[in-house]
């Protein structure tokens, strides 16, 4: 099971963290995605981490503002968010893999977590 929390409204350049906590897996054998949903819209990747952070493919959209990083002790991940924009409005889902290596198809994710909404205002 994953539950994600951090979600909120921010102003445009701001910052906010989510996190992704898991129960029920053997945590450090998955790897952890980030996707997320604007109305309207598929939901879309936003970054992967593996399995013990070593490898972090992330969106373009989102290169070089959010971090991701995980606790495998702690069996949560976090996605640090800067400088977001009104474009990264959405409802953010994590999803966990058990897989030897990262990937961004959302097909390929076997648990999804609730999501947390994101609203970043202008």
């Amino acid at each position: 099971q994953l539950q994600a929390s951090g979600g909120g409204l921010v102003q445009a350049g701001g910052s906010l963290r989510l996190s992704c906590a898991a129960s029920g897996l053997t945590f450090s054998r998955y790897i952890i995605g980030w996707f997320r949903q604007a109305p309207g819209k598929e939901r879309e990747f936003v970054v992967v981490i593996g399995h013990n952070g070593g490898i972090r493919l992330y969106a373009d959209s989102v290169k070089g503002r959010f971090t991701i990083s995980r606790d495998n002790a702690k069996n949560t991940v976090y996605l640090q968010m800067n400088n977001v924009k009104p474009e990264d409005t959405a409802v953010y889902y994590c999803a966990a893999d058990l897989t030897s290596y990262p990937t961004k198809a959302k097909t390929d994710y076997d648990y999804w977590g609730q999501g947390t909404l994101v609203t970043v205002s202008s």
